[in-house]
């Protein structure tokens, strides 16, 4: 009984799998927050006090020299950051809603980057704005799950090319072979797909490049250092958006026109090669998830559980089959419920309980022989469920048994 307890307690475990991954991803979340505050607040606040005290003591020196009354001071310093607001500043800068400052505007919208310098200052701006971002962010991240779906095909073809090359190289695969020419090798190569962690590493790679070079072009434009070209890059890439550093927002540039295209151009590429960093980088995420998941687990549970599958394996049940178990040939398998019979060892079974079982394996090998003749084999499974990547959303599911770390044959 206090075997059967402990699989009991597994298999609600194994139903809790998904909460439990979502629970212990959020305290991570929040221990990695508590970490990131941290460390800023060490880095960033002697900095902030010591801006604070500085400007503290202009203030107070200006007051002095000009003969003005701190309450008036401040007074005009909150109408200029009412000012500021609306797009205006003390350099001169390009207009903020004519049509090229208003479609910048909106490309920051769509894309979540929103850098702040530039936001609606009426009631009606406002408004529209609500309903403009709710369709075209919605739209936007339509477009990068369907780039990264894309991206993911192109990066396993190649990838996927370069193996079988590298495989006839070694002579294992013959230079004429094909999927279809019923060696083992190629059959095996046919179900081949690459890992998260080498697409990981194009992904980082392509994402540098962009990044590097971006940056190359706004260091002598926009007089930032590298760095802060770099800085910047990541800040709008990965659509943070900070504000503190924009692009294209002085009155002239020379070759202005050349440079609008290429800073449009450069952070599409980048926002598309980042978000897709970041879904991949997910993957790597949960794969860690559930491997604390797995050492945190129960040994005892594991234990009565193998004891349970091999005192069940190649049993067919007693008594009426339909009424037992929930034969579903859309999962290609049985699902037993925990109250069903248990055959003892010396128990006969009819012949209408041993012909049933055998209608259910016939129909579910004449389901998988017609879905592999028409090309189109099921990808999930029973086995889909225990790798801890099955269905998804968004991203995860377009990624899903598309590479090596997420199929169900792992």
């Amino acid at each position: 009984m206090a075997c059967r307890g402990a699989c009991c307690c597994s298999s609600a475990g194994r139903l809790n799998a998904d909460n439990a991954r979502f629970l212990l991803l959020a305290v991570l979340i929040v221990l990695y927050m508590l970490c990131g505050a941290a460390v800023f607040s060490a880095i960033e606040l002697p900095t902030e006090r010591e801006t604070k005290e500085r400007w503290e003591e202009r203030l107070e020196n200006f007051t002095r020299r000009h003969n003005l009354s701190r309450a008036e001071l401040r007074h005009f310093l909150r109408e200029y950051e009412e000012a500021s607001v609306a797009g205006i500043r003390v350099d001169d800068i390009r207009p903020r809603w004519d049509f090229t400052g208003a479609f910048y505007f909106v490309g920051t919208v769509v894309s979540t980057i929103g850098f702040g310098m530039t936001t609606p200052a009426t009631v009606g701006g406002k408004i529209f704005l609500i309903f403009y971002g709710l369709i075209g962010c919605a739209g936007t991240i339509l477009f990068f799950n369907l780039f990264l779906e894309r991206l993911i095909t192109v990066i396993a073809y190649v990838m996927k090319s370069c193996h079988e090359r590298q495989l006839r190289r070694k002579g294992v695969l013959p230079h004429n072979g094909r999927r279809g020419s019923g060696s083992s090798e190629v059959d095996s190569l046919a179900g081949w797909k690459p890992s998260v962690y080498y697409v990981m590493l194009i992904l980082c790679v392509a994402s540098l490049i962009i990044s590097c070079c971006a940056s190359a072009m706004y260091t002598p434009i926009e007089g930032w250092s590298y760095f802060d070209s770099l800085y910047f890059c990541f800040v709008a890439f990965s659509t943070i958006g900070f504000g503190d550093l924009v692009s294209s927002q002085n009155v002239r540039y020379e070759s202005q026109g050349l440079y609008r295209f290429g800073n449009f151009v450069f952070i599409l590429m980048g926002v598309c090669c980042i978000y897709s960093l970041f879904n991949v980088i997910s993957i790597v995420i949960k794969q860690s998830i559930n491997w604390i998941l797995k050492k945190l687990a129960c040994k005892c549970c594991h234990r009565c559980q193998r004891r349970l599958f091999r005192s069940r394996r190649n049993v067919v049940m007693p008594g009426n089959v339909r009424s037992r178990r929930n034969i579903s040939i859309e999962t290609d398998g049985v699902n037993e419920s925990d109250t069903d019979g248990r055959r003892l060892s010396g128990e006969m079974i009819s012949m209408k309980d041993f012909l049933a079982s055998n209608k259910v394996s016939l129909a579910i090998m004449q389901k998988q022989l017609s879905e592999t003749a028409n090309g189109y084999p099921r990808q999930m499974s029973s086995n889909s469920k225990q790798n801890g990547f099955s269905g998804g959303v968004g991203a995860l599911a377009i990624m899903n048994n598309r590479l090596a770390e997420t199929s169900v044959d792992r």
